[in-house]
């Protein structure tokens, strides 16, 4: 329920925080750093973990024709770090698991920033995050349950539908759009496979953050891309099963395909593109996170090694990794 911004003031970075008092929108200094560089992976992870904590709280569960609150079960780690772990770990949806495995990387991330910075600043930024949760907490407890709290100058002001967060949550995967396109993913699926969903996304953002590859891009919650440039044409597809099966991907699979166009040739800028399937690595078994980060590691956003990598037969590895070939569509 706050955007944060850093300030430049004699000669320092200010970081603020920015809300809806009872008054109107007032902003309020939390802490000073030596300059901008310290302050921008700061305000970065203080902005994401604000959205990652709001917005789920801040719209309606429509799944499957339901109206219902999605949980708020994940304000508690933004106070206790005992807490965090539970971030990655249940299966109401796939859109809240995603969300709180995302608010578990901010706050991740927002460790390492404090890091570089004096105590008294990491602990400034500390009883921000309190401040947060507390006001997250105290306005749903009013909104829910008709329970006044007493207002005061400080005061967080919360609307239900209208979450004061940066830029639609500032995050990918917290926008309407997303939660409808996973929502969609789920539909038709059992519980069952809607937690195997869960935990082979997570496996899928787990290997993304840890990889150096960084052309790498999410073409969907279940699909990791790399498609560098280069006259070859070749792309790489890291893709877990979708839990409502649908485009009968039941498996995890490791694809290299194949633009039909030079997508870096200005005489075809304005040409719809169609990619084909080179080769398939299939599996029935999710892969080690070790495993896809190695193999997104060594594809590096190069074309050379893609097309090494297109030329091996079935029955025999990508060079380098565990993946092997189970169809070649050139053979």
């Amino acid at each position: 329920m706050t955007i944060y911004s850093q300030h430049p003031n004699r000669g320092k970075a200010q970081i603020l925080a920015t809300f809806r008092g009872p008054a109107g929108v007032v902003s309020s200094t939390i802490t000073s750093v030596e300059d901008t560089a310290l302050a921008r992976p700061i305000v970065d992870a203080l902005n994401r973990i604000s959205a990652c904590a709001t917005v789920p709280v801040s719209v309606w569960d429509t799944r499957d024709d339901r109206h219902a609150r999605y949980p708020r079960e994940h304000l508690a780690a933004l106070t206790d770090r005992t807490a965090r772990a539970d971030l990655l770990k249940g299966a109401h949806s796939l859109w809240y698991e995603q969300a709180k495995a995302l608010l578990h990387e901010a706050l991740t991330d927002l460790d390492e920033a404090t890091a570089a910075v004096p105590p008294p600043v990491g602990k400034a930024i500390a009883a921000e995050l309190v401040s947060e949760a507390r006001g997250l907490d105290d306005a749903w407890v009013e909104y829910s349950e008709g329970i006044s709290v007493p207002e005061t100058e400080n005061q967080r002001c919360w609307d239900f539908e209208s979450p004061f967060v940066a830029f639609e949550g500032g995050v990918e995967g917290l926008s309407g759009e997303d939660r409808d396109r996973l929502n969609r993913m789920e539909r038709g699926a059992t519980a069952e496979k809607i937690r195997k969903g869960v935990t082979d996304m997570r496996l899928l953002l787990d290997a993304y953050r840890k990889s150096v590859n960084h052309q790498i891009m999410f073409l969907d919650e279940f699909t990791i891309s790399d498609d560098p440039l280069g006259s070859n044409r070749y792309y790489l597809n890291v893709c877990a099963p979708r839990p409502s099966g649908e485009h009968g991907r039941h498996d995890w699979e490791v694809e290299i395909g194949q633009w039909d166009i030079d997508l870096d040739d200005p005489e075809h800028e304005d040409s719809t593109a169609h990619g084909d399937t080179v080769l398939r690595c299939a599996r029935s078994t999710p892969p080690a996170i070790p495993e896809i980060v190695e193999l997104l590691n060594r594809s590096g956003g190069r074309q050379e090694q893609l097309a090494v990598w297109a030329k091996t037969h079935v029955g025999e590895a990508l060079a380098g990794t565990t993946f092997v070939v189970t169809k070649h569509f050139e053979e």
